[in-house]
């Protein structure tokens, strides 16, 4: 292994005598158009969407994953997607309320919605309140109507204004989805951006880099991008005016007022477990002797299939020892305030040891800050994070 993993590794004779944090993520992969710049499991909508049959699926999937978190609190509840709010809040509500009986849900448990401009009616959102989701996200990308319909979004700059004055008016807690580095976007362009954003006082805002990802429309036909050093520029004025704003910089793309983290994000980036229900979503879970890494099968229909079949899992995986320091610090190094020394052993099972030696090149190249309790990115780090961590690598093969 890189950097000598391998040698390093060390477990304790009991390694998880405790388990992390658990979350539930539900995924809802239908949306009424694919983004151009999207590779998520997502599914436009043909024929309308199985409502019923997909909600059943879902609870008959938790059922039956109930034997891997026996007894354990869900601390948050995350619905992803596609475009959760093409859901009716009837079926949130069943979904909602049939969690709870099968899962021992936090009494102040954070409850996230993802939602489309597109989608955003008044009585809708009231009713996703009432059925007991208590934060919404809705992704806006852009007030501006040139990026947005580049971005292939169904909405439009006013859509996207009345959908944030609706999301404010029923919820106490709001994250705005903005991306930036767009086709052919301006370092003015960016910034007013945000400063919509900030202008309706949302409690969280989350600024992502356009990246092309592999089987996207982007990236098998690249658009005109902002270059390297304009990208960066517009990193570090977003990053300014949001800290001007009052907005805590506490992760890569995340920025929350005062004591509104988004907790369910919190849970992946400190290491935590997070169940995953629903057609192609991922999880994470602590058993006592090892750590699984599961994925649903993707396909809408063959998913509620399997579900029916009782395999509703395509892929199950021991993580290796040899990958516990990469994964690890892949999330906890996001955090722009890092972590504690003793998360490390406490959520891999692994003394530092295993990762000391990436630690001390990490620190030679000034990408990292130690001491004996706390390891942190410096402002090179967090500038140069993929660098950063492809130092905790292990070798292939």
């Amino acid at each position: 292994m890189r950097n000598g993993i391998a040698a390093g590794i060390s477990h304790s004779s009991s390694p998880f005598t405790s388990p992390p944090p658990l979350s539930l993520y539900i995924h809802l992969p239908w949306c009424v158009r694919k983004c151009p710049y999207c590779d998520f499991s997502s599914f436009e909508v043909r024929e309308g969407v199985p409502e019923q049959e997909y909600v059943a699926a879902l609870i008959r999937d938790i059922e039956a994953a109930l034997p891997l978190v026996w007894g354990r609190k869900v601390v948050s509840i995350f619905m992803g997607g596609g475009t959760p709010s093409l859901f009716s809040a009837r079926s949130i509500d069943t979904l909602l309320t049939q969690v709870r009986t099968l899962l021992p849900v936090e009494s102040h448990a954070e409850i996230t919605l993802e939602a489309n401009p597109g989608t955003a009616e008044a009585q809708k959102f009231a009713d996703f309140r009432a059925a007991g989701v208590n934060r919404l996200s809705l992704g806006i990308q852009s007030f501006n109507p040139r990026h947005l319909q580049a971005l292939g979004r169904i909405h439009d700059d006013r859509e996207a204004r009345f959908a944030v004055e609706l999301a404010l008016r029923n919820f106490d807690n709001v994250n705005l989805d903005l991306m930036y580095a767009l086709p052919e976007q301006t370092m003015e362009e960016a910034l007013a951006d945000i400063r919509e954003a900030v202008s309706f006082e949302p409690q969280h805002i989350s600024a992502y880099h356009l990246t092309l990802e592999p089987n996207t429309v982007f990236y098998n036909k690249p658009p005109p991008l902002p270059d390297d050093d304009m990208s960066a520029a517009m990193q570090e004025a977003i990053e300014a005016e949001l800290a001007g704003a009052g907005y805590e910089h506490y992760e890569t793309s995340a920025f929350a007022k005062k004591n509104r983290r988004c907790r369910h994000n919190l849970n992946y980036w400190l290491f935590g477990d997070y169940l995953g229900i629903g057609a192609g979503a991922h999880g994470k879970l602590t058993l006592h002797d090892r750590i699984l890494r599961q994925i649903r099968h993707r396909q809408p229909k063959s998913y509620m299939e399997r579900v029916l079949a009782g395999s509703s899992l395509e892929e199950e995986r021991i993580v290796a020892s040899g990958e516990l320091p990469f994964e690890f610090m892949m999330n906890a190094l996001r955090l722009t305030e890092g972590f504690p020394v003793s998360l490390f052993s406490a959520r891999t099972g692994l003394s530092l040891t295993a990762a000391l030696p990436m630690m001390e090149e990490a620190q030679r190249r000034g990408l990292i800050e130690r001491d004996n309790f706390h390891i942190r990115p410096t402002v090179l780090g967090q500038r140069f994070l993929n660098e950063l961590l492809q130092l905790f690598l292990p070798e292939e093969g």
